[in-house]
């Protein structure tokens, strides 16, 4: 009986063991995706000289909508959901459109900024959606939520005055990317509020990417004269580039991937922690790798953003708790 009771325990603690080495996985693979799209993208848009950010969006996108329809309808990983009516897919669509305009002027601002610098900016999504939150739905936090906006709001600025790098388009292009992630937050919320609608985040790829790739294409086309034709060109002297377009366009995926899987076996705050830390190493490593100058005064600023961003994450935990 001893016996059995000692296998049986060491199974539990093996079982255990097994869950923890899963989840230390996948976090893992959370991080390296999402930092390493960030640096490929900075790379290419910018060290590489491929300054096309709506084809390599679009290439983005076409990745997510073949690999999510295999993900889905292949592998199972997730039940696919259906969508129901027409008025559920011109929400998804204008999701979509949100959607793509914060991916390209995210991707456009890293042509003009470091990443360090555009981390710092990002980080300043939660005072976006307070704001929108606000105006759309006329749902008021604490006071003491939006008191610690204040630090997020202050670092950014006293980042800005001490970016070496700093460069006036590329900002503006990186706070419409940030603020345009925080509406898609704020306008899903709302959107697909009924039980009936509602999509796991995978599922929500899967239409949205197809769309984004309809709407980005004419985009492309118009604003980047005879991309296509330079890709391949490009292609015919170097074939590197069409390593690195569909490397970087798979691992698009799988930072949505992976974002879905770590709130799944995790926790939705576990992943908000994460996330700020993650632009804490995306900082350091970029720095790093493009030894891109940085002043004492833009360092404490993005630290003063960070700190502001924890104590709202805090404020918020605290304010939802029954």
């Amino acid at each position: 009986m001893t016996a059995k009771g000692d296998g049986g325990g060491g199974g539990a603690v093996g079982l255990a063991a097994n869950g923890r080495f899963f989840t230390v996985g996948l976090v893992t693979a959370w991080y390296s995706s999402n930092i390493g799209v960030l640096l490929l993208n900075k790379y290419l848009l910018s060290n590489y000289g491929f300054k096309y950010p709506i084809f390599l969006t679009m290439c983005h996108m076409s990745a997510c909508a073949l690999l999510s329809y295999a993900a889905i309808a292949w592998l199972r990983i997730v039940p696919m959901q259906l969508v129901r009516s027409r008025v559920q897919l011109a929400k998804i669509a204008a999701l979509s459109l949100v959607f793509c305009g914060s991916v390209v002027s995210g991707n456009v601002s890293l042509r003009y900024l470091p990443v360090s610098f555009n981390q710092a900016v990002g980080a300043t999504t939660p005072f976006f959606t307070a704001v929108f939150a606000y105006i759309m739905t006329v749902k008021r936090e604490s006071w003491v939520t939006y008191l610690t906006l204040v630090p997020v709001v202050t670092g950014v600025m006293i980042a800005s005055g001490g970016e070496p790098s700093f460069h006036l388009f590329g900002f503006i292009m990186c706070i419409g990317a940030t603020a345009a992630r925080a509406l898609k937050t704020v306008l899903q919320g709302i959107l697909l509020s009924s039980e009936g609608e509602k999509l796991n985040s995978m599922n929500l790829l899967l239409y949205m990417a197809p769309i984004a790739v309809i709407l980005l294409l004419p985009a492309t086309i118009f604003m980047e004269d005879n991309v296509v034709g330079i890709t391949i060109e490009l292609a015919k002297k170097d074939s590197t580039i069409v390593w690195l377009l569909l490397f970087n366009s798979c691992l698009a995926y799988f930072v949505n991937l992976t974002n879905f899987l770590v709130t799944k076996h995790t926790s939705a705050l576990t992943l908000q922690v994460l996330g700020n830390a993650k632009g804490a190493v995306a900082v350091v490593v970029s720095i790093l790798i493009f030894r891109n100058p940085v002043s004492v005064t833009g360092m404490l600023g993005y630290t003063l953003t960070v700190i502001g961003v924890i104590l709202y994450s805090e404020s918020k935990k605290r304010s939802n708790k029954p």
